[in-house]
């Protein structure tokens, strides 16, 4: 689905029939200025996507950014201008926020994520745990606050988990069946011991994710593959326990937190005379 689209579901949504506020009060044909306020410092995320909302609602809507994406905003400032009919503005408003204020929070927090291991080479993954539809976006705010992108959907990376071990019958099993088929994706395994970790590195596979193992045996997953194998360490990452998962020194560290745990950014839209 194109960006465009989910912005225009969300206002018909909003608005449906009408705005009976708006409309009923029969505001005046008179530009007005409204400005966009972060009432809490962090990372700006989706500032065109909020102008969009307005520009679809009424075309002759003026935007003008001050700041961009991935800046850094600080308490009460004012980084946006929107001109044009109030009612234009204020239909437009809540949907504008709403995406505003929710990727500029999953930046924000994954701002905070990649800060706490930067002293170390890991790199940090977002997962599948996305809002339905809305996964193109909140993967976007991801990357504006550092991080980089796991696989998109079930189409671009093989990842052979859990279940598809129990039902193949095991990772070597897996793992031959996928080759057979002469697929040039990638493939992960996910493992949760060390057995079931030589026996994934033993197949060939590109990457191996540990998943919820302990700092110890991630240690020693380390010490005897680093360089035969990329190693992803996931489960129970939160910003408490990541910079110990980090100095193990596995490659990648991936986590569901960044887009289903996040806290939206306080951001206000406040009229003021042109």
């Amino acid at each position: 689905m194109k960006v465009k689209e989910i912005i225009e579901l969300a206002l018909q949504e909003d608005i449906g029939t009408g705005d009976i506020t708006t409309d009923y009060l029969e505001l005046p044909k008179k530009n007005k200025s409204a400005y966009l306020i972060a009432k809490q410092a962090g990372v700006l995320c989706g500032l065109q996507i909020a102008f969009d909302a307005f520009k679809i609602v009424d075309e002759s809507v003026k935007c003008i950014a001050y700041r961009k994406d991935g800046d850094m905003l600080k308490i009460g400032e004012t980084f946006a201008k929107v001109e044009g009919y109030s009612s234009s503005i204020l239909k437009g408003e809540r949907v504008a926020l709403n995406f505003l204020q929710r990727l500029s929070g999953i930046a924000t927090l994954t701002k905070s994520f990649v800060d706490n291991i930067s002293p170390f080479p890991a790199k940090l993954l977002d997962t599948r745990k996305t809002t339905p539809l809305l996964r193109q976006l909140e993967k976007y705010a991801v990357k504006t606050g550092g991080a980089y992108n796991h696989r998109f959907g079930l189409y671009d990376m093989i990842m052979i988990k859990e279940n598809h071990i129990h039902a193949a019958g095991s990772i070597s099993q897996a793992v031959k069946s996928l080759k057979k088929q002469n697929a040039t994706y990638r493939i992960e395994v996910e493992v949760t011991n060390l057995e079931e970790l030589e026996e994934a590195v033993n197949a060939k596979v590109d990457r191996v994710m540990l998943d919820n193992m302990s700092i110890e045996l991630m240690r020693e997953a380390v010490q005897k593959y680093s360089g035969k194998v990329e190693l992803e360490a996931s489960g129970n990452v939160t910003l408490e326990t990541i910079h110990k998962i980090a100095s193990t020194g596995v490659d990648y560290i991936s986590s569901g937190a960044l887009t289903h745990s996040y806290k939206s950014l306080d951001i206000s839209l406040l009229f003021k005379e042109v």
